[in-house]
Order: C-alpha cells, then sequence, then structure tokens
C-alpha cells in the first residue's frame, strides 16, 4: 500500500464532506473518583484518540486482520509505534482513513463526516462492525460486494513528493523546495497553472501538519 499514516492519505474520487457534524461516540469512564455518596466512575468522556484507535484495530481483527497490515492515516502525528498521537492539537482536517491488505486485495474505508479525528475513526469502527455482522449471518458474498466498494484504489501522490522533499522535510526545507519550484512553473513564468496549484496545495498541506 502506498498510504502513509500521516499526513492523511485521502482515497482518490472518494468526495470529501466539507459542512461537519457533531458525532455522539463516547469513551468509557476512566477511572473512580470519590463523591459525597461515596466512590462513582467518573461520567463518560469523549472518545479518545487512542480509545477510537483500538476500536478500529479490534475490529479488524475479528474480520482476521493483523495489526502490521493497518494503515490509520489521518493528519494528527504519530507515536513512536506508528498510530496516531493523542493530545495534540485538532487538525483542521479531521478526516480519517484506515487502509488494510486482507489476502491479495487491499481495502479502504474513509469517513470525514464529523468534527473530530476520533469520531470519523470511530465510524470507521462502526462500519467494520455493521459489516461483520453481515458475515455472521451467512452473507459472505453480500460481504464482499460491500468491500468491493471499498476497494483502495493508488494512492494519490504525497505532498511531500510534490515537492521533492523527504516526507519528515522541515518548514525551512519545504519554503525552500516551494520557491524553487514555483520560480520554474508559475503561470507569469510560463508554466502550467494545474501543476503550480498542485504545488501550492502541497505546500499549504505540508506547513499546516508542521
Amino acid at each position: 500500500m502506498n498510504a502513509t499514516s500521516y499526513p492523511l492519505t485521502w482515497p482518490p474520487g472518494w468526495k470529501r464532506i466539507t459542512s461537519r457534524t457533531r458525532a455522539k461516540f463516547i469513551g468509557k469512564a476512566s477511572r473512580m473518583v470519590q463523591g459525597d455518596g461515596g466512590p462513582r466512575w467518573e461520567a463518560k468522556r469523549d472518545l479518545t484518540i487512542e480509545q477510537a484507535t483500538r476500536r478500529v484495530l479490534d475490529e479488524l481483527r475479528r474480520f482476521g486482520i493483523p495489526d502490521w497490515r493497518v494503515i490509520i492515516s489521518t493528519n494528527l502525528k504519530l507515536r513512536l509505534d506508528g498510530l496516531p498521537r493523542s493530545g495534540q492539537p485538532a487538525p483542521k482536517d479531521p478526516g480519517a482513513a484506515v487502509y488494510w491488505k486482507d489476502g491479495d486485495q487491499e481495502r479502504c474505508i474513509a469517513i470525514d463526516r464529523y468534527d473530530r479525528v476520533a469520531d470519523n475513526l470511530a465510524a470507521i469502527a462502526a462500519t467494520l462492525d455493521a459489516m461483520r455482522a453481515i458475515e455472521r449471518h451467512g452473507g459472505a458474498t453480500i460481504l464482499d460486494r460491500a468491500f468491493t466498494g471499498f476497494t483502495a484504489l493508488p494512492a494519490p501522490e504525497q505532498p511531500f513528493q510534490v515537492l521533492g522533499v523527504g516526507a519528515n522535510a522541515s518548514r525551512e526545507e519545504v519554503e525552500r523546495a516551494y520557491r524553487l519550484l514555483a520560480s520554474e512553473h508559475h503561470p507569469d513564468r510560463g508554466g502550467d497553472a494545474d501543476r503550480m496549484a498542485r504545488i501550492n496545495r502541497a505546500r499549504d498541506a505540508l506547513l499546516e501538519g508542521s
């Protein structure tokens, strides 16, 4: 798979949502606290990135997909184990895409309906759970047809590839590469407008994540 865990690799051809809503996915209470009436569990909180990531991986394991065959792609920077890290500012684009390989088939589900990354990941997990219900009721053929709609197309060219920099390029490296390419491809200098638009988008995406 050519998808990257960071930044978000959105499947080509999949429509993006511009007007997002707040989801109602909630996480479990995290600890016992002492109240006036004695010990009690804390009120449930918003679902965390860690909890949502775990839901996705758990659902895929039930399909027999090991963690190492899964790429969870978001605009959240990564932990040392390559999974999205909690406790960082919410990215401007909260979309999430999950890629995995099932035998020889590459699959993908991507959701950006909600305004939090954790909720979009939870929605992916809920979608997987619904599909597993189809499998449980003997609908293997239906399930396969449903997954056909989620077949992962070749991943789009990544922003760092457009600018010709490394995946972890610094802000200065990104800006230097952008200036060099802009001097060559700007329409005012005889360059191609579409190519310049790609360069502009790539720069904006990399600087937003830096």
